[in-house]
């Protein structure tokens, strides 16, 4: 039972809703509809005169940071989609929802359900994983918790929005088909079994038309087949038109009316381009979600909901437990063992501070934060436990700001050339000295007669190191493209790259010499930062030897690692690998000791090749949230068995992904083709037989689990008839733990291709040690189903099998069901 309570002003749509949305709608003048299909910044405009109060929106999914100075901070949406458990699911949108109310916040930006095609994907961690299924009956519980708190959902970013760089400007070019059975499926659930309240446009296009204005997403799909009678919004600053924009579905654009706005649209409504009764529709999808959830009627903030709430710090921390997968435990080195492990090293910059989500519009001030090295010493009893960073990844931002250039001429900063193009070419409009490389323009001006939306800038200049040695040169860029060169010789080359380029890069150097630096950077739509700086490797390395020596002296090593806020979040795409220095730290860290333990930060996949047989131990923590420090150790040592699983196929090279080839804008066309179609994930392995580093649907635990005695609720069904398949699930081992039974289903013989087999249910079931229970999944006619494009959806008579497993490559049981026409016996067969 939820620990919040559901909230009762919500009133579902009725005659009587409309009836007052007409009575709102006399009050309003032309100008004041146009004025309200414009943002305000963080919500919608007021009309008091129309008794019209603002709507407060916040940015989610990973907590409310709008409105306040701190609020819950709650692990990413990947770990929750680890957990595989709808129960939770509901209460993590629950527990958002109450911080909403806290706040007085109407609307929250979340949850996000693009589908996980790359590692590289700098925003994978704030979705759902990479199974369709999976996405969508958690989203559903997610939201539903969420608004019974009174507060609309947003789902987002709609749709196929699975890359980060130079998206406002890429087309996601795919066949229907594809289009309906694996990206657009957890959008359904969210409207349609959840009932969100809003939805949110991505900033990509689709087939060459960009999503805000996109006829056949919107319109055809989401409004028309869908029945979709909440508010679509734009992402921020992703609207490019105003008669498409208003012709083709959007009704609210973000942040501001930039486009959606008298000035632009009152001639086309007076020569007929739009449609007042267009505007009309746009308006009371607004008022019908104020009037359905009671806003207009009570204060949404609740003051007796502390700002510093236990109750919704409680859900961080059992989704944090509940999401980490345990991937490797050698010689069941875990859980760590008091009794032979006397001193413990803690070891990685993931240790301390905190780091509790990726990096972009997610990013959540946590009003308390529980880092890995307190986490693991509160718990570790009379064991002594050290803690060593072994380096700063984080030094680079006190280095910016100081580092040192001088001009070519001699004089103290370095030269910079701004051009009104995007690729620092031909004359330049501005020609000035900087003192520093270290700019961030969307939050400060730029030089005047600089094109904000098309611009580069280069600098050149001297620099000359006061000591003989290795350098490190460090960049940091968003929304930009970069290349640096010293003496010529390239440094960073960011200016092709589809993901981040490498933040680091290393130079012997010697003292007193003078060294050419170029760097350039090219502007692309969104935030545009470019930072720079340089120093001697005696300041990054301080604590390097240290972390190393101490793991030498260790009776065990946790080391924490893989990215963080500063290389993994909204606005580029990443590395498949952690950062190089990391990574080295670790196999140093490993080959000092042999009972090293890996506790990986990321929103996917991580490169393990170099090092994952090298260590005993290796913890999925993702992104953990405000609690993630007392999970982990709790996981560690063995208060709670992990039970997590990946929502997501770990590939042991990049290679080896379905999206490789169709990735990467790689011939500069502004599209990118996804040629691999509806065979993505587990379904690629699947189809060629590669070998993944963990399947989809893997993770240990310190116990084991037996399945037993399949069984499918009727011998005979009919079209449209819903089917259950249970199984029971015993404890076999010595702890207690909790089990994901994953149900795919197979379509034996089809007229079309389909993969071997399609997740389609799954069931999360707690047991004792020696404890037996029965996990139940529920299927209906769409378990069955594929999109043809020329029929719809469509069942073909034939036989299925149902397949309960583990994960999608540990199948236990199987049974086999023949599907005949409509009104015909389906006979079972059990396996």
């Amino acid at each position: 039972m939820s620990m919040f309570c559901k909230h009762v002003h919500f009133t579902p749509p009725s005659p009587a809703v409309e009836q007052r949305i007409d009575q709102l709608m006399a009050r309003l003048s032309l100008e004041d509809k146009l004025d309200l299909i414009g943002g305000a910044t963080e919500g919608t405009h007021a009309k008091p005169q129309a008794g019209i109060p603002p709507i407060r929106f916040a940015d989610g999914p990973l907590g409310v940071h709008w409105w306040c100075k701190s609020s819950t901070a709650y692990p990413a949406l990947i770990g929750l989609a680890a957990s595989f458990d709808h129960a939770l699911a509901y209460r993590a949108g629950a527990a958002i929802g109450r911080d909403c109310r806290a706040r007085g916040v109407h609307v929250i930006l979340a949850p996000g359900v693009n589908i996980y095609r790359s590692p590289l994907c700098g925003r994978n961690f704030e979705y759902l994983g990479e199974d369709p299924c999976l996405a969508a009956q958690m989203v559903t519980q997610w939201i539903r918790g969420c608004q019974d708190q009174g507060v609309a959902a947003t789902v987002k970013h709609f749709a196929v929005n699975f890359q980060e760089y130079e998206r406002h400007a890429i087309s996601s070019d795919v066949d229907e088909r594809t289009l309906r059975e694996i990206y657009l499926p957890a959008f359904e659930a969210a409207v349609r079994d959840g009932g969100a309240g809003a939805l949110m446009t991505a900033y990509n296009l689709v087939n060459g038309e960009h999503c805000s204005q996109h006829a056949h997403l919107i319109v055809d799909i989401l409004k028309g087949e869908w029945g979709f009678d909440g508010v679509v919004m734009s992402d921020w600053a992703s609207t490019y038109e105003a008669i498409g924009a208003a012709n083709n579905g959007l009704d609210l654009e973000m942040p501001t009316g930039t486009w959606m706005n008298a000035e632009k649209l009152l001639p086309a409504l007076k020569d007929g381009r739009v449609r007042v009764a267009t505007i009309d529709d746009k308006i009371r999808r607004v008022l019908r979600l104020a009037i359905c959830f009671g806003w207009l009627d009570h204060e949404q903030k609740d003051a007796q909901i502390p700002l510093q709430d236990g109750q919704t710090a409680a859900v961080a921390l059992d989704v944090a437990r509940g999401g980490c997968v345990l991937l490797r435990n050698e010689d069941a080195l875990l859980p760590l063992n008091r009794a032979r492990i006397k001193k413990l090293a803690v070891i990685g910059p993931a240790a301390h501070p905190a780091v509790i989500g990726a990096g972009g519009s997610s990013a959540t001030t946590p009003w308390r934060a529980v880092s890995m090295r307190d986490g693991i010493a509160a718990l570790a009893g009379d064991m002594l436990v050290d803690y060593a960073e072994g380096f700063n990844p984080y030094r680079t931002e006190e280095v910016f700001p100081v580092a040192q250039f001088t001009t070519t001429a001699g004089a103290p900063g370095i030269t910079v050339e701004y051009f009104n193009n995007r690729d620092a070419t031909g004359a330049p409009a501005l020609t000035s000295v900087d003192e520093r490389i270290d700019k961030r323009w969307q939050n400060g001006p730029l030089p005047e007669g600089i094109d904000r939306n098309a611009f580069s800038v280069r600098w050149t200049g001297l620099i000359m190191p006061a000591k003989s040695g290795r350098h490190f040169f460090h960049q940091s860029t968003s929304d930009g493209r970069v290349r640096v060169w010293l003496d010529e010789i390239l440094l960073f080359d960011g200016w092709d790259s589809m993901e981040r380029v490498a933040s680091s890069a290393t130079r012997e150097l010697e003292a007193g010499r003078a060294y050419r630096l170029r760097v350039e950077y090219g502007q692309l739509r969104g935030w545009n930062v470019m930072r720079f700086g340089w120093e001697h490797e005696d300041a990054v390395l301080a604590n390097w030897h240290t972390a190393v020596d101490l793991a030498r002296t260790a009776d065990a090593v946790v080391f924490c690692g893989g990215f963080t806020a500063r290389s993994e979040g909204e606005g580029y795409d990443r590395a498949f690998g952690m950062p190089a220095l990391l990574e080295q730290l670790l196999l140093e860290v490993a080959a000092a000791n042999a009972n090293t333990v890996v506790v990986l930060t990321a929103g996917g996949n991580v490169d393990m090749r170099r090092w994952l047989d090298k260590v005993k131990g290796v913890l999925h923590a993702w992104y953990p949230g405000q609690e993630g420090g007392q999970a982990v150790a709790e996981i560690l040592f063995g208060a709670v068995n992990p039970s997590g699983k990946l929502p997501a196929t770990f590939e042991k090279q990049i290679e080896d992904r379905s999206s490789f080839a169709c990735y990467h804008d790689d011939d500069k066309d502004k599209h990118v083709a996804l040629t691999d179609g509806i065979f993505c994930g587990y379904r690629h392995v699947d189809k060629t037989g590669v070998t993944p580093q963990f399947p989809f649907g893997f993770g240990l635990s310190y116990t084991t689990f037996a399945y037993e005695n399949m069984r499918v609720s009727a011998k005979t069904i009919r079209a449209g008839q819903p089917l259950t398949v249970t199984c029971e699930v015993v404890n076999t081992g010595t702890c207690a733990g909790a089990e994901i039974v994953q149900l795919y289903v197979r379509d034996v013989r089809c007229t079309v291709p389909r993969p071997v087999k399609e997740l389609k249910g799954f069931a999360k079931v707690h047991l004792d040690a020696g404890a037996r229970a029965t996990a139940v999944i529920d299927l209906d006619e769409r378990a069955f189903r594929f999109y043809h494009p020329a029929q719809g959806w469509t069942v073909e008579p034939g036989a299925f099998e149902l397949l309960l497993g583990a994960s999608a490559q540990d199948i236990r049981l199987c049974a086999r069901v023949t599907l005949k026409a409509a009104a015909c016996s389906a006979a079972v067969q059990n396996s």
